[in-house]
């Protein structure tokens, strides 16, 4: 009866644990958003085309058939993409940080082309150049920089608390740190292996 028990407790426990994976896909696609949506480069809509659709020559029997072919295909796609990991980036930690991100973007944006700042290969600015910033505006770079980065960290932070899983704090930043170098825009600097280069 002992060892019945103990096996018992050992399937169950077994039954239990579930194994919750980083959606790494998914984190990509939430970091290209949110930083198209700082970065002002939201894609644009794509104009409707208001061309008149030409008649069917199908029989009733064949577009019956048809609409119920892609009502079954239409239903696995959606049931399979319910089963794909997706990430939250809706929550009012989120929403301030980005609103913060988006303000400052316009004052730093300067600085990208003109080479002071970059991105380091952890995602977050370094004043690349200081030189190539006159003495008065200095400071002020040093700010934009320093508060760019607590936003950052904060935000990583926030979208892995918003998903329930703060142990992904460190993968989500990675993942940024690819995404911010991926959309950056030609002419900006970012670090790859300990070296500056330019976009």
């Amino acid at each position: 009866m002992k060892k019945f028990s103990l096996l018992g407790i050992l399937m169950l426990t077994a039954c239990v644990t579930i194994n919750i994976y980083f959606p790494a896909a998914a984190a990509e696609k939430v970091a290209d958003e949110i930083i198209k949506d700082i970065q002002g480069n939201a894609p644009q809509k794509p104009e409707l085309d208001l061309k008149p659709e030409p008649k069917s020559e199908l029989s009733d029997f064949q577009i019956s058939l048809y609409k119920a072919l892609d009502q079954a295909i239409s239903f696995a796609i959606s049931s399979a993409q319910a089963a794909e990991a997706d990430l939250s980036i809706d929550s009012p930690d989120i929403r301030k940080l980005t609103t913060a991100m988006e303000k400052r973007f316009s004052s730093l944006q300067s600085f990208y082309v003109a080479g002071a700042i970059g991105i380091k290969a952890d995602g977050l600015l370094a004043v690349r150049d200081a030189a190539s910033v006159s003495l008065k505006d200095r400071n002020q770079v040093n700010k934009l920089v320093a508060g760019e980065n607590a936003d950052r960290q904060a935000l990583y932070q926030a979208i892995a608390n918003a998903n329930g899983h703060p142990e992904w704090v460190t993968q989500i930043k990675s993942t940024f740190a690819t995404r911010w170098i991926s959309n950056a825009k030609s002419g900006w600097w970012y670090q790859s292996s300990g070296v500056w280069k330019q976009k």
